[in-house]
């Protein structure tokens, strides 16, 4: 059918109204842009940030550093928190920065996938944007299905996500969320970007009203969202972040056991989908994983950026955290690291993750 279809239509309504749900908010534009998750990055610089604006950017990885990269290209004035990475901002550091000078937005990565780091104190910084008159802006890539994502309350005024992480849906949409003190901003001008104008996209996903033609939508991508929501919601969002919390506090003591020790140092800033480890002295990182995706059909990320070549990524998003999933990783590198002769017990790791399990069922 086409994208003007009276029963897609009725899709996109459905979408809409459960990207709303998982995002926690009530913002009338909440919707998938055509594109992967950088597009949402990009459609939210074109429509919110003008030239010479300043923006406050958080850089502690890899994406802080895309973000930043994004808001120069489009002719503001990017002022970098520059952060140690694996580490995230205080509430203290942004106030300290808006002290220094009138901003129009601070942009800040929720999990930050290059390291594992997961920002905290979101609803406190986001008082502190809103104190100073600028925009808080956010990247909820891989935290949005994975862990809590509370638009309203935490004074979120917009923010992008990506399909392929945690909703387990492929790549190729970015969900965003806007609300309406965002719009009324975009709408007062002209976006940089024809594609991703949401001046003009807003009339094509104009809810209960006369839809205009702007692009084609990618209808397969959004019948895959749709099945991905109405799979979280009906797991139900507080058993899912549950589930990706127990999976990934039994992961961690099992790497841990194994030699692997974590980038991010303060547990309670790690990421539950997204475990960024270096590993034991003595391995060539990229040869072990072709080993294990070779030998076990088990795909680990390599490290980006400054870990490019030391660590490794481990992702427990979506349906791929289960416990079975856990056990399978932990005992298929025991089993080489014993060949390597760095550990004698190859089930070490699995056994430290089981006692986890079995503590949090008795």
């Amino acid at each position: 059918i086409g994208h003007l279809d009276s029963e897609f239509i009725k899709i996109m309504d459905e979408a809409q109204a459960m990207l709303r749900m998982l995002y926690q908010t009530e913002n009338r534009m909440t919707i998938p842009i055509s594109g992967t998750g950088s597009s949402g990055m990009e459609t939210l610089v074109a429509n919110l940030i003008n030239p010479q604006d300043k923006v406050i950017v958080v850089k502690n990885g890899v994406f802080g550093g895309r973000i930043a990269d994004t808001v120069s290209r489009f002719g503001a004035e990017v002022i970098s928190i520059d952060l140690e990475w694996g580490t995230v901002v205080t509430p203290e550091q942004i106030r300290k920065a808006f002290s220094r000078n009138r901003y129009h937005a601070l942009f800040l990565v929720q999990a930050e996938t290059s390291t594992g780091a997961h920002q905290q104190h979101m609803r406190e910084i986001g008082e502190i944007v809103h104190q100073n008159g600028a925009l808080f802006l956010v990247d909820a890539v891989t935290s949005l299905g994975g862990t809590e994502v509370k638009i309203d309350e935490w004074g979120i005024d917009a923010a992008y996500s990506g399909t392929q992480k945690c909703l387990s849906v492929p790549p190729g949409l970015s969900p965003i969320t806007l609300n309406e003190k965002a719009m009324q901003k975009l709408r007062a001008r002209k976006a940089r970007s024809w594609y991703f104008d949401l001046g003009m996209i807003e009339q094509y996903w104009n809810e209960g009203n006369q839809r205009k033609y702007h692009h084609t939508a990618p209808i397969n991508m959004i019948y895959a969202l749709h099945e991905g929501l109405r799979l979280v919601l009906q797991e139900g969002l507080h058993a899912r972040f549950q589930r990706h919390r127990r999976n990934a506090a039994a992961l961690q003591p099992g790497l841990e056991a194994l030699g692997f020790t974590y980038l991010v140092k303060k547990q309670n800033e790690r990421l539950p989908m997204l475990h960024a480890v270096y590993l034991p002295d003595g391995l060539e990182e990229g040869k072990l994983r072709q080993n294990i995706r070779a030998r076990y059909n088990i795909e680990i990320g390599g490290g980006l950026g400054e870990f490019s070549g030391k660590a490794w990524r481990i992702g427990l998003m979506g349906h791929s955290s289960t416990k079975d999933k856990v056990g399978r990783l932990l005992n298929s590198i025991g089993e080489e690291l014993k060949k390597h002769g760095i550990i004698d017990d190859a089930t070490i790791g699995f056994q430290a993750a089981q006692t986890i399990y079995q503590n949090s069922e008795s």
